[in-house]
């Protein structure tokens, strides 16, 4: 210990000049808006890239698992395309005849590089950017359900809400009786959310499925959210408290899929229109 406060106070003029030089660039970085800004994009581009590069070491000892997601995927899409046209469909005829009947709907890859569960308010970051398209207010969704929404962008790299954030709230539908409210996330056990505004004489089963709506231009209709694991009648209330065990396994995300609603835009335009026109009315 008297080594140490000779060694300080025989250094002392250089510990000094480090000191003030610290908070001379506090005030430079906090009263300057040009340099704020420069220090806020420069930090945010280091903490991507060293969010990259730890998710590929992770993913590295991961690959049986992952491999695994990705033929389970494929097993899935092709018994999808068979139950839809039969064996043998080409998969342009089904992106053409999505067009005719409703909005498209492109799907961008992307590989989660950081992701959290045991906050208040968890996000998710992608190694995809704007550059591959990502825009805010996308959904994003997992082989296994909805995981959340993107809500920032840089050049390549997107952050967004998971749905384990209590700032957030999906629009769900009870895929057997068509019923529909909101789901949001209690803040306590990643595993579950709660649905909400279903009244009491809609009938319920444990193992219900409880999908999207459709409602919002984020999510297609009947994307895999989870099922319903238990529910209550609270008493004084018109509507069950039901707790909704996630498809998605948050602790275990390591590709997800970004949607891109290409109709979006002129759904919005219109959706505005009428707005507009019942305020003038």
């Amino acid at each position: 210990m008297r080594s140490l406060f000779r060694y300080l106070l025989k250094n002392y003029g250089f510990f000094l000049f480090i000191l003030l030089e610290v908070i001379s660039l506090i005030f430079v970085f906090n009263y300057n808006r040009y340099q704020k800004a420069k220090y806020l994009s420069s930090s945010n581009r280091l903490a991507a890239s060293v969010y990259n590069s730890y998710s590929k070491s992770i993913n590295y000892f991961r690959l049986t698992g992952i491999n695994r997601e990705l033929a389970e995927e494929n097993a899935k899409l092709k018994a999808l395309l068979q139950t839809v046209h039969g064996p043998g469909i080409v998969l342009d005829s089904v992106l053409s005849e999505t067009k005719e009947v409703g909005p498209v709907y492109r799907y961008i890859s992307a590989r989660v590089i950081n992701n959290s569960v045991n906050k208040p308010f968890n996000y998710i970051t992608l190694n995809k950017g704007r550059k591959h398209g990502i825009k805010p207010d996308q959904g994003i969704i997992s082989s296994d359900g909805v995981v959340g929404v993107i809500t920032d962008v840089s050049e390549s790299y997107s952050v967004g809400l998971s749905v384990l954030n209590q700032r957030w709230s999906v629009s769900a539908r009870l895929k057997d009786s068509g019923f529909f409210g909101s789901l949001m996330w209690d803040g306590n056990d990643y595993r579950f959310a709660s649905l909400t505004e279903i009244p009491f004489h809609v009938p319920l089963t444990p193992g219900d499925t409880v999908v999207t709506s459709g409602f919002s231009t984020i999510f297609p209709e009947g994307v895999m959210i989870g099922t319903i694991h238990s529910f209550e009648q609270p008493e004084g209330d018109n509507y069950y408290k039901i707790r909704v065990e996630l498809s998605s396994n948050f602790k275990t995300l390591s590709f997800v899929e970004v949607i891109e609603n290409v109709k979006k835009t002129e759904i919005e335009q219109l959706e505005n229109l009428t707005l507009e026109n019942e305020r003038g009315n």
